[in-house]
């Protein structure tokens, strides 16, 4: 969890009570799913949580924060998650050989770089990679009552 100073989250070993919020993240490659790890910014060994975290590999990210109303970025989880995330591209893959990286938010696409997407209450993003060519529907997670 090293990545959580370097984002601007603080870390405590209970979660946050102050806001509790849920957004999902799909990671599609070529078509194929990419899986959100469950553990990012969780210390296990400290029992420790940075304010925006995962729990299992859903790719539900959870935004819990001791205060009200703290904003989140994108950018907050790939830096914990140790993953690069900008304008042209995720990860080691950048926009390049016909392949571009493009971002939808509650299903519409999103322009300029992914990094700054704001993170909302059961907020649907999905970072997709591949073809420029090609039309994408993103995926939509169906949230659990209370999510």
């Amino acid at each position: 969890m090293s990545g959580a100073g370097a984002a601007g989250l603080t870390t405590s070993r209970t979660e946050g009570t102050g806001s509790h919020l849920h957004a999902h993240l799909a990671v599609i490659v070529d078509g194929e799913a990419v899986t959100v790890p469950a553990g990012i910014g969780v210390d296990r060994s400290r029992g420790a949580f940075a304010e925006l975290h995962t729990h299992d590999d859903s790719g539900l990210l959870h935004l819990q924060s001791s205060t009200q109303n703290k904003r989140y970025i994108l950018a907050q989880l790939f830096r914990v998650w140790q993953v690069r995330l900008d304008e042209t591209g995720v990860g080691g893959l950048d926009d390049e050989n016909g392949k571009i990286l493009r971002a939808y938010v509650d299903g519409r696409e999103v322009v300029g770089n992914p990094a700054g997407i704001e993170l909302m209450p059961r907020q649907q993003i999905a970072l997709v990679y591949g073809p420029a060519d090609v039309t994408v529907r993103p995926p939509m997670y169906t949230f659990a009552p209370g999510d």
